[in-house]
Protein backbone atom coordinates (compact mmCIF):
# COMPACT_ATOMS: atom_id res chain seq x y z
CA UNK A 1 0.00 0.00 0.00
CA UNK A 2 1.28 3.81 -1.22
CA UNK A 3 -0.07 6.79 -0.39
CA UNK A 4 1.06 9.86 -2.44
CA UNK A 5 -0.48 13.36 -2.78
CA UNK A 6 0.43 16.13 -4.84
CA UNK A 7 -0.73 19.79 -4.75
CA UNK A 8 -3.02 21.24 -7.61
CA UNK A 9 -3.46 25.20 -7.89
CA UNK A 10 -7.04 25.96 -9.31
CA UNK A 11 -7.49 28.65 -11.48
CA UNK A 12 -10.74 29.76 -11.54
CA UNK A 13 -13.00 31.58 -14.37
CA UNK A 14 -13.76 34.54 -12.17
CA UNK A 15 -12.91 35.67 -9.16
CA UNK A 16 -15.15 33.92 -6.51
CA UNK A 17 -16.55 36.00 -3.87
CA UNK A 18 -18.23 35.65 -0.38
CA UNK A 19 -19.65 38.23 2.06
CA UNK A 20 -15.93 37.37 4.22
CA UNK A 21 -13.30 36.62 1.19
CA UNK A 22 -12.77 36.57 -2.14
CA UNK A 23 -10.12 34.10 -4.37
CA UNK A 24 -8.88 33.40 -7.85
CA UNK A 25 -6.98 30.55 -6.85
CA UNK A 26 -7.75 27.91 -4.59
CA UNK A 27 -5.12 24.89 -3.71
CA UNK A 28 -6.40 21.76 -3.22
CA UNK A 29 -4.39 18.08 -3.06
CA UNK A 30 -5.21 15.02 -4.83
CA UNK A 31 -4.02 11.61 -2.96
CA UNK A 32 -3.30 8.55 -4.61
CA UNK A 33 -3.96 4.87 -3.17
CA UNK A 34 -1.86 2.46 -4.81
CA UNK A 35 -2.18 -1.28 -3.85
CA UNK A 36 -2.02 -4.42 -5.97
CA UNK A 37 -1.44 -2.27 -9.44
CA UNK A 38 -5.25 -0.47 -8.67
CA UNK A 39 -5.07 3.17 -8.20
CA UNK A 40 -7.72 5.35 -6.22
CA UNK A 41 -8.17 8.87 -6.29
CA UNK A 42 -9.24 11.36 -3.24
CA UNK A 43 -9.15 15.68 -3.00
CA UNK A 44 -8.37 17.68 -0.12
CA UNK A 45 -9.82 21.11 -0.61
CA UNK A 46 -9.44 22.55 2.98
CA UNK A 47 -11.40 26.08 4.02
CA UNK A 48 -9.30 28.46 6.89
CA UNK A 49 -13.23 29.22 7.91
CA UNK A 50 -13.08 25.41 9.76
CA UNK A 51 -9.24 25.46 10.30
CA UNK A 52 -7.72 23.76 7.49
CA UNK A 53 -5.37 24.86 5.39
CA UNK A 54 -2.39 23.38 2.73
CA UNK A 55 0.06 22.93 5.60
CA UNK A 56 -2.46 21.06 7.79
CA UNK A 57 -3.27 18.76 5.52
CA UNK A 58 -0.09 17.71 4.48
CA UNK A 59 1.28 17.60 7.74
CA UNK A 60 -1.93 14.78 8.53
CA UNK A 61 -1.02 12.87 5.05
CA UNK A 62 2.78 12.78 6.19
CA UNK A 63 1.67 11.09 9.72
CA UNK A 64 -0.30 8.55 7.91
CA UNK A 65 1.28 5.00 7.79
CA UNK A 66 -0.19 3.39 4.98
CA UNK A 67 0.60 0.03 6.18
CA UNK A 68 -2.63 0.83 8.78
CA UNK A 69 -4.81 1.03 5.52
CA UNK A 70 -3.54 -2.49 3.89
CA UNK A 71 -6.58 -3.47 4.34
CA UNK A 72 -8.83 -1.18 2.44
CA UNK A 73 -11.75 -3.03 2.25
CA UNK A 74 -12.14 -2.07 6.85
CA UNK A 75 -13.52 1.45 5.99
CA UNK A 76 -14.74 1.56 9.44
CA UNK A 77 -11.29 0.68 10.46
CA UNK A 78 -9.06 2.66 8.35
CA UNK A 79 -11.79 5.91 9.47
CA UNK A 80 -11.44 5.15 13.13
CA UNK A 81 -7.27 4.95 12.48
CA UNK A 82 -7.44 8.29 10.47
CA UNK A 83 -9.35 9.80 12.90
CA UNK A 84 -6.86 8.70 15.36
CA UNK A 85 -4.03 11.00 14.01
CA UNK A 86 -5.27 14.44 14.47
CA UNK A 87 -8.68 15.90 15.60
CA UNK A 88 -10.68 18.00 13.10
CA UNK A 89 -9.08 17.63 9.53
CA UNK A 90 -11.75 17.13 8.00
CA UNK A 91 -10.45 17.87 4.27
CA UNK A 92 -7.72 15.64 4.55
CA UNK A 93 -10.05 12.92 5.93
CA UNK A 94 -12.04 12.93 3.45
CA UNK A 95 -8.76 12.41 0.94
CA UNK A 96 -8.42 9.03 2.48
CA UNK A 97 -11.90 8.10 2.38
CA UNK A 98 -12.43 9.37 -1.15
CA UNK A 99 -9.53 7.63 -2.34
CA UNK A 100 -10.22 3.96 -0.73
CA UNK A 101 -13.83 4.20 -2.21
CA UNK A 102 -12.65 4.55 -5.59
CA UNK A 103 -9.89 1.56 -4.77
CA UNK A 104 -12.50 -0.39 -3.43
CA UNK A 105 -15.04 -0.44 -5.99
CA UNK A 106 -12.35 -0.57 -8.64
CA UNK A 107 -11.23 -4.23 -6.99
CA UNK A 108 -14.71 -4.94 -7.29
CA UNK A 109 -15.01 -3.74 -10.73
CA UNK A 110 -18.26 -1.53 -9.66
CA UNK A 111 -19.03 1.87 -10.02
CA UNK A 112 -19.55 3.40 -6.45
CA UNK A 113 -22.76 4.28 -6.76
CA UNK A 114 -23.94 0.30 -7.10
CA UNK A 115 -21.67 -0.05 -3.88
CA UNK A 116 -23.82 2.66 -2.49
CA UNK A 117 -26.88 0.50 -4.10
CA UNK A 118 -28.07 3.92 -5.86
CA UNK A 119 -29.95 4.84 -8.63
CA UNK A 120 -27.49 6.78 -10.26
CA UNK A 121 -30.60 8.51 -12.27
CA UNK A 122 -32.30 10.19 -9.64
CA UNK A 123 -29.82 12.57 -8.80
CA UNK A 124 -31.53 16.09 -8.26
CA UNK A 125 -30.93 19.18 -10.55
CA UNK A 126 -27.66 21.00 -9.61
CA UNK A 127 -27.53 24.62 -9.42
CA UNK A 128 -25.18 26.63 -10.88
CA UNK A 129 -23.23 29.42 -8.40
CA UNK A 130 -22.87 33.05 -8.92
CA UNK A 131 -20.38 34.80 -6.89
CA UNK A 132 -20.66 38.60 -5.38
CA UNK A 133 -19.36 41.01 -8.06
CA UNK A 134 -20.87 44.25 -9.74
CA UNK A 135 -23.97 44.42 -11.40
CA UNK A 136 -22.62 44.43 -14.57
CA UNK A 137 -20.33 41.56 -14.08
CA UNK A 138 -23.58 39.72 -12.38
CA UNK A 139 -25.36 40.27 -15.61
CA UNK A 140 -22.77 38.65 -17.25
CA UNK A 141 -21.94 35.94 -15.29
CA UNK A 142 -25.44 34.61 -15.49
CA UNK A 143 -25.94 34.87 -19.24
CA UNK A 144 -23.10 32.26 -19.03
CA UNK A 145 -25.07 30.18 -16.72
CA UNK A 146 -27.55 29.97 -19.56
CA UNK A 147 -27.78 26.30 -19.70
CA UNK A 148 -28.07 25.66 -15.81
CA UNK A 149 -32.10 25.88 -15.34
CA UNK A 150 -31.60 26.82 -10.84
CA UNK A 151 -28.93 29.19 -10.16
CA UNK A 152 -27.74 29.87 -6.45
CA UNK A 153 -26.98 33.16 -5.52
CA UNK A 154 -24.27 34.58 -3.03
CA UNK A 155 -25.31 37.11 -0.89
CA UNK A 156 -24.96 38.82 2.74
CA UNK A 157 -22.98 42.27 1.51
CA UNK A 158 -25.01 45.66 1.43
CA UNK A 159 -26.13 45.84 -1.80
CA UNK A 160 -28.01 42.56 -2.04
CA UNK A 161 -31.18 44.08 -3.54
CA UNK A 162 -28.98 45.99 -6.42
CA UNK A 163 -27.23 41.53 -7.13
CA UNK A 164 -30.41 39.96 -7.29
CA UNK A 165 -32.01 42.85 -9.46
CA UNK A 166 -29.12 42.34 -11.79
CA UNK A 167 -30.12 38.69 -11.80
CA UNK A 168 -33.42 39.05 -12.40
CA UNK A 169 -32.76 41.96 -15.27
CA UNK A 170 -31.54 38.54 -16.90
CA UNK A 171 -33.27 35.80 -16.52
CA UNK A 172 -36.87 34.82 -13.65
CA UNK A 173 -35.33 31.21 -13.38
CA UNK A 174 -35.85 29.99 -9.57
CA UNK A 175 -32.97 31.22 -7.04
CA UNK A 176 -31.39 29.88 -4.14
CA UNK A 177 -29.78 32.05 -1.76
CA UNK A 178 -26.17 31.69 0.32
CA UNK A 179 -25.49 34.53 2.62
CA UNK A 180 -22.73 32.50 4.38
CA UNK A 181 -23.62 34.13 7.32
CA UNK A 182 -23.32 38.04 5.91
CA UNK A 183 -26.30 39.31 8.13
CA UNK A 184 -25.83 39.73 11.44
CA UNK A 185 -29.07 40.44 13.32
CA UNK A 186 -32.42 38.69 12.90
CA UNK A 187 -34.33 41.36 11.91
CA UNK A 188 -32.18 42.46 9.42
CA UNK A 189 -32.34 38.67 8.25
CA UNK A 190 -36.18 39.01 8.33
CA UNK A 191 -36.43 41.62 6.08
CA UNK A 192 -33.70 40.64 3.60
CA UNK A 193 -35.89 36.91 3.38
CA UNK A 194 -39.37 39.13 2.89
CA UNK A 195 -37.84 40.87 -0.31
CA UNK A 196 -36.49 37.84 -1.57
CA UNK A 197 -39.56 36.01 -1.11
CA UNK A 198 -41.15 37.76 -3.90
CA UNK A 199 -37.98 37.19 -6.45
CA UNK A 200 -38.92 33.50 -6.90
CA UNK A 201 -36.13 32.08 -4.15
CA UNK A 202 -37.04 28.54 -2.97
CA UNK A 203 -34.50 28.75 -0.01
CA UNK A 204 -31.89 30.19 2.35
CA UNK A 205 -28.66 29.25 3.02
CA UNK A 206 -26.92 30.15 6.59
CA UNK A 207 -28.53 33.31 6.89
CA UNK A 208 -26.93 34.83 10.33
CA UNK A 209 -23.38 33.72 12.05
CA UNK A 210 -23.32 30.27 12.97
CA UNK A 211 -23.68 30.33 16.74
CA UNK A 212 -26.46 32.93 16.15
CA UNK A 213 -29.05 29.49 16.81
CA UNK A 214 -31.28 31.09 19.43
CA UNK A 215 -31.82 34.05 16.36
CA UNK A 216 -32.25 31.47 13.62
CA UNK A 217 -35.19 29.43 15.64
CA UNK A 218 -36.81 33.24 15.96
CA UNK A 219 -36.31 33.54 12.39
CA UNK A 220 -36.96 30.38 10.99
CA UNK A 221 -40.33 30.13 13.48
CA UNK A 222 -41.67 33.71 11.32
CA UNK A 223 -40.43 32.64 7.72
CA UNK A 224 -42.39 29.30 8.06
CA UNK A 225 -45.71 30.42 8.90
CA UNK A 226 -47.96 30.02 6.13
CA UNK A 227 -48.56 33.91 5.62
CA UNK A 228 -45.17 34.65 5.07
CA UNK A 229 -44.85 34.33 1.37
CA UNK A 230 -43.52 31.24 0.11
CA UNK A 231 -42.90 29.57 3.55
CA UNK A 232 -38.92 29.78 2.70
CA UNK A 233 -36.97 26.98 4.51
CA UNK A 234 -33.38 27.92 5.87
CA UNK A 235 -30.51 25.14 5.46
CA UNK A 236 -27.53 25.21 8.09
CA UNK A 237 -23.99 24.88 6.56
CA UNK A 238 -21.42 26.88 8.53
CA UNK A 239 -23.65 26.07 11.92
CA UNK A 240 -23.29 22.30 11.31
CA UNK A 241 -19.58 22.62 12.49
CA UNK A 242 -21.01 24.10 15.56
CA UNK A 243 -23.90 21.86 16.60
CA UNK A 244 -25.38 18.56 15.94
CA UNK A 245 -28.16 17.71 13.83
CA UNK A 246 -30.68 17.46 16.74
CA UNK A 247 -29.68 21.06 17.46
CA UNK A 248 -30.10 22.27 14.34
CA UNK A 249 -33.41 20.98 13.85
CA UNK A 250 -35.39 23.48 15.66
CA UNK A 251 -33.57 26.27 13.53
CA UNK A 252 -33.53 25.28 10.44
CA UNK A 253 -35.36 23.12 7.88
CA UNK A 254 -32.19 21.55 6.69
CA UNK A 255 -28.20 21.11 6.67
CA UNK A 256 -26.12 21.54 3.40
CA UNK A 257 -23.36 18.33 3.81
CA UNK A 258 -19.96 18.46 2.05
CA UNK A 259 -18.14 15.38 2.01
CA UNK A 260 -14.86 17.88 2.92
CA UNK A 261 -16.29 19.62 5.41
CA UNK A 262 -17.79 16.10 6.95
CA UNK A 263 -14.78 13.92 6.78
CA UNK A 264 -15.86 11.70 3.12
CA UNK A 265 -18.54 9.36 2.48
CA UNK A 266 -19.11 7.25 5.11
CA UNK A 267 -19.25 9.76 7.67
CA UNK A 268 -21.87 11.55 5.06
CA UNK A 269 -23.79 8.55 4.70
CA UNK A 270 -24.17 8.48 8.27
CA UNK A 271 -25.28 12.21 8.79
CA UNK A 272 -28.05 12.20 5.83
CA UNK A 273 -29.53 9.27 8.01
CA UNK A 274 -29.36 11.29 11.42
CA UNK A 275 -30.96 14.12 9.28
CA UNK A 276 -33.33 12.08 8.17
CA UNK A 277 -34.27 10.80 11.67
CA UNK A 278 -35.28 14.21 12.41
CA UNK A 279 -36.90 15.29 9.51
CA UNK A 280 -34.70 17.65 7.56
CA UNK A 281 -34.06 18.21 4.54
CA UNK A 282 -31.05 17.43 2.50
CA UNK A 283 -28.73 19.69 0.45
CA UNK A 284 -25.47 18.33 -0.74
CA UNK A 285 -22.70 20.81 -1.45
CA UNK A 286 -19.10 21.16 -1.88
CA UNK A 287 -16.15 23.47 -2.40
CA UNK A 288 -14.20 24.71 -4.88
CA UNK A 289 -13.19 21.41 -5.97
CA UNK A 290 -11.82 19.27 -9.06
CA UNK A 291 -13.71 16.26 -10.58
CA UNK A 292 -12.53 14.21 -7.88
CA UNK A 293 -14.31 15.54 -5.09
CA UNK A 294 -17.54 16.52 -6.99
CA UNK A 295 -17.93 13.15 -9.19
CA UNK A 296 -17.55 11.70 -5.27
CA UNK A 297 -20.58 13.85 -4.22
CA UNK A 298 -22.26 13.17 -7.20
CA UNK A 299 -22.32 10.31 -6.48
CA UNK A 300 -24.24 9.66 -3.41
CA UNK A 301 -26.62 12.81 -4.37
CA UNK A 302 -29.42 10.44 -4.69
CA UNK A 303 -29.90 10.14 -1.54
CA UNK A 304 -30.32 14.26 -1.22
CA UNK A 305 -32.93 16.63 -1.75
CA UNK A 306 -31.04 19.48 -3.49
CA UNK A 307 -27.47 19.30 -5.39
CA UNK A 308 -25.57 22.16 -5.31
CA UNK A 309 -22.20 20.12 -6.65
CA UNK A 310 -21.15 22.32 -9.26
CA UNK A 311 -17.49 23.38 -7.70
CA UNK A 312 -15.72 21.67 -11.14
CA UNK A 313 -17.56 24.00 -12.77
CA UNK A 314 -16.07 27.39 -11.69
CA UNK A 315 -12.24 26.40 -12.82
CA UNK A 316 -10.64 26.42 -16.21
CA UNK A 317 -7.62 23.56 -15.20
CA UNK A 318 -9.23 20.55 -14.08
CA UNK A 319 -6.42 17.50 -13.63
CA UNK A 320 -9.32 15.12 -14.27
CA UNK A 321 -12.44 14.14 -15.88
CA UNK A 322 -15.40 12.57 -13.84
CA UNK A 323 -18.86 13.11 -13.62
CA UNK A 324 -20.38 15.58 -16.21
CA UNK A 325 -23.21 18.11 -16.15
CA UNK A 326 -25.26 19.24 -18.47
CA UNK A 327 -28.12 21.65 -17.93
CA UNK A 328 -27.46 20.48 -14.24
CA UNK A 329 -28.01 17.18 -14.56
CA UNK A 330 -25.25 15.35 -13.05
CA UNK A 331 -24.50 11.99 -16.07
CA UNK A 332 -22.36 9.49 -14.22
CA UNK A 333 -20.25 6.67 -15.73
CA UNK A 334 -20.45 3.08 -15.50
CA UNK A 335 -16.95 2.91 -14.77
CA UNK A 336 -15.70 1.24 -11.53
CA UNK A 337 -14.46 3.45 -8.63
CA UNK A 338 -15.96 6.95 -8.58
CA UNK A 339 -14.99 6.95 -12.40
CA UNK A 340 -12.89 9.83 -12.77
CA UNK A 341 -9.91 9.93 -15.62
CA UNK A 342 -6.91 12.20 -14.81
CA UNK A 343 -6.02 14.41 -17.97
CA UNK A 344 -2.85 15.70 -16.33
CA UNK A 345 -2.12 13.63 -12.88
Amino acid sequence: MKLEYKQYDLKLKHIFKISRSSRDIVPVIIVKIVKDGVVGYGEASPNARYEETMETVKEFLDAIDPAKLSDPFRLEAAGDYVDSIAPGNPSANCAVDIALHDWICKRLNVPLYEFFNTDKDQAPVSVFTIGIDTPDNIVRKVKEAVNYPILKIKLGVPNDEEIVEAVRRVTDKPLRVDANEGWKSKEEALEKIKWLSAQNVELIEQPMPASQIDDMEWLRERVSQKSFRGRMPVIADEALSLYGVSELSAAYDGINIKLQKNGGLVKTRRLIHEARNHNMKIMLGCMIETSVGITAAARISPLVDWNDVDGNLLISNDPLEGVRNEKGRLYLSDKPGLGVSPNIV
